[in-house]
């Protein structure tokens, strides 16, 4: 699709080009909204999400965890816990993914969410340590993060 137009930051044009899609696929939902996401347009990527017709998969959910995030208001609130309680069974082990939705509940200031979440993640992913630390910062309990730091410690000395 528009990976072009949308990489030279021509929002505009990447959107009518994909106005003029019919059938539109995952990937090229995927495409439009990660594009509006790095042209700092996660507002836009959220509204074009609630226009979709289609069940989104795990790069379309990275993206929205991403897009809610960085607009932490009542309404990505509610899309990013909808998306997270909805996550099906098979996307429920991608990493990558669950880091993501850390991270955005760490931004809403769910913390107890984010832990749980955290802990159905295997112990030795230190990119999952790491958004939980952050996110402890950004809530303000440096306590707990210097803890999780030190669990870090203690996995690799084993």
């Amino acid at each position: 699709m528009g990976v072009g137009v949308l990489r030279s930051r021509d929002v505009n044009n990447a959107y009518c080009l994909f106005s003029t899609i019919t059938n539109k696929s995952n990937y090229v939902y995927a495409t439009m909204l990660k594009g509006l996401i790095s042209n700092n347009m996660p507002t836009k990527a959220l509204d074009l999400f609630e226009e979709m017709n289609i069940e989104p998969n795990q790069a379309i959910l990275a993206v929205l965890f991403s897009a809610c995030s960085r607009v932490a208001n009542d309404r990505a609130m509610k899309i990013g816990r909808k998306l997270l309680n909805q996550i099906p069974k098979n996307f429920q082990t991608d990493n990558k993914l669950l880091t993501l939705a850390i991270n955005m509940l760490m931004r809403f200031g769910d913390v107890r969410s984010a832990e749980i979440l955290f802990q159905t993640i295997k112990k030795n992913d230190n990119v999952a340590y790491g958004a939980m630390m952050k996110g402890y910062t950004q809530n303000n309990m440096c306590d707990k993060a210097l803890d999780l730091f030190e669990e870090i410690t203690l996995d690799l000395d084993d």
